[in-house]
């Protein structure tokens, strides 16, 4: 553990090093910046050691102390996985210490490059690893760089589902989903575990299929949901269908002849669906009422909409 405060000129360990202390522009810089003395000369002897190009365990723990400092400066953990590598240090123990850093500081996005980088040096998933996840996205479950570094563990350690193998990702999704329908970051990632691995050529059917009525479910415990009508929708254009497919459940939410609206993401749909079917009045009414009962806060968006269909009746 590092000791809150540390004087390296002082520190026999560090006798050795002449520090570099930055350069603000002179002795009467302009707008210098207001660092702490304990940050600034840590700063320095790590210009030192950069310079030298130091890998050496001191290394590692001056970069842990500025890290608590200031946990957001990149050149700092560029260097420590540098060190890292250099002295092929214990990769899981590196892990460990990143968890309590990754815990007190939830959306500094250094930590999860650095993650990355020392996972990537790793033959298998961790067994800690999705677990520890799990920790962390119950704390935010929308942190949007933990669930780009989750991207990549699925498609680095190849967590795709195939037929003898279901994949955690799924069941893990859907226990978030359970929690919070609306969780637009598990629906998007419930589609990258399920249509994004390039080296499939096409999802099957019967998966697709599947997942059209899963959102269909899902929508109907929540109509206003935005995030499980995009993936519906992106699960018909990826089973290349065309819109018409939903017109019937659409109109289970909106009905714009009857002025019935629950969810304006089914109107926007119909609107959609009816403009592409040059059913010019049926469209123009739901974009009407969209713009000025269902959804005004874009009314100008909806208007736009609508100015298109009146080009189309024009030519």
């Amino acid at each position: 553990m590092v000791k809150s405060k540390v004087d390296y000129e002082t520190d026999e360990a560090w006798a050795d090093v002449v520090p570099i202390p930055q350069d603000e522009g002179g002795p009467n810089p302009l707008a210098a910046i207001a660092y702490t003395d304990e940050y600034s000369q840590a700063m320095s002897y790590l210009r030192a050691v950069m310079a030298s190009n130091e890998k050496s365990q001191r290394v590692m723990s001056l970069t842990e102390h500025i890290i608590k400092m200031n946990p957001a400066h990149y050149t700092v953990w560029l260097y420590r996985a540098d060190t890292i590598k250099a002295l092929s240090l214990d990769l899981e123990q590196e892990l460990a210490w990143l968890n309590g850093i990754a815990m007190q500081h939830l959306k500094n996005y250094q930590i999860w490059g650095h993650r990355q980088v020392i996972m990537s040096l790793l033959p298998t998933l961790p067994s800690a690893e999705l677990p520890f996840l799990a920790r962390i996205l119950a704390k935010d479950a929308k942190n949007y760089h933990v669930w780009s570094y989750r991207q990549w563990l699925v498609q680095n350690f190849a967590l795709w589902p195939t037929p003898g193998y279901p994949s955690h990702e799924i069941p893990f999704i859907e226990s978030l989903l359970i929690s919070d329908v609306r969780n637009n970051s598990a629906w998007n990632h419930r589609y990258f575990v399920l249509f994004g691995n390039a080296g499939v050529a096409a999802a099957p059917s019967t998966i697709l299929d599947e997942e059209i009525d899963y959102a269909k479910a899902k929508i109907a415990l929540a109509p206003q949901n935005a995030a499980a009508w995009n993936y519906l929708k992106g699960v018909l254009r990826k089973r290349g269908k065309a819109l018409k497919e939903l017109e019937s459940f659409a109109l289970q939410f909106a009905d714009p002849s009857k002025d019935e609206v629950r969810s304006s993401h089914a109107l926007d749909l119909l609107a959609d669906l009816w403009a592409q079917e040059k059913r010019i009045d049926e469209a123009a009414r739901a974009l009407h009422l969209l713009s000025d009962k269902y959804d005004p806060i874009r009314k100008n968006y909806w208007d736009y909409r609508r100015g298109f269909l009146e080009l189309a009746t024009a030519t």
